[in-house]
């Protein structure tokens, strides 16, 4: 049997302010950008870039009740885990490009990390494992 998450739904507020930051900020990849008449919304999937592991679904809140998970889909807590093989490439990039750091980057036992917030205020972990971590090898088989 083989089973991959294929996407994960991020809660936003609008579509276009969403796709500008993941792609512009984050240099995410829009993979798709589909318009659904029928249900008078969009489609849209953004990933980072070269991965091969699940996507964000961009997923905008149409409901009041939706609405007031925008930015905080875990209560404040670290919502995702965005995997980099060069940390310190990536944070500096990310710093430039305005991201908002809410952590500083620290050394772990894992490996190093730091925690950011997106547009709306969800946190994520910029986080590179050490080369010894069990999900090293889980990472490697994905890119075979």
């Amino acid at each position: 049997m083989e089973q991959h998450i294929l996407h994960v739904a991020l809660v936003v507020q609008d579509y276009d302010e969403a796709i500008d930051f993941y792609v512009n900020k984050l240099s995410f990849e829009l993979i798709e950008d589909t318009y659904q008449p029928e249900q008078d919304k969009r489609w849209v999937v953004v990933a980072p870039p070269n991965s091969r592991g699940a996507t964000l679904l961009l997923a905008k809140a149409s409901k009041p009740d939706q609405t007031a998970f925008v930015g905080n889909q875990t209560g404040g807590r670290v919502f995702l885990f965005l995997y980099t093989d060069d940390f310190w490439r990536d944070y500096r990039a990310m710093c430039k490009a305005g991201i908002q750091f809410v952590r500083d980057p620290q050394e772990q036992p894992y490996g190093t990390v730091a925690v950011f917030e997106d547009l709306y205020g969800n946190r994520w972990d910029l986080l590179q494992l050490n080369a010894d971590h069990p999900h090293i090898s889980r990472l490697d088989s994905c890119s075979a």
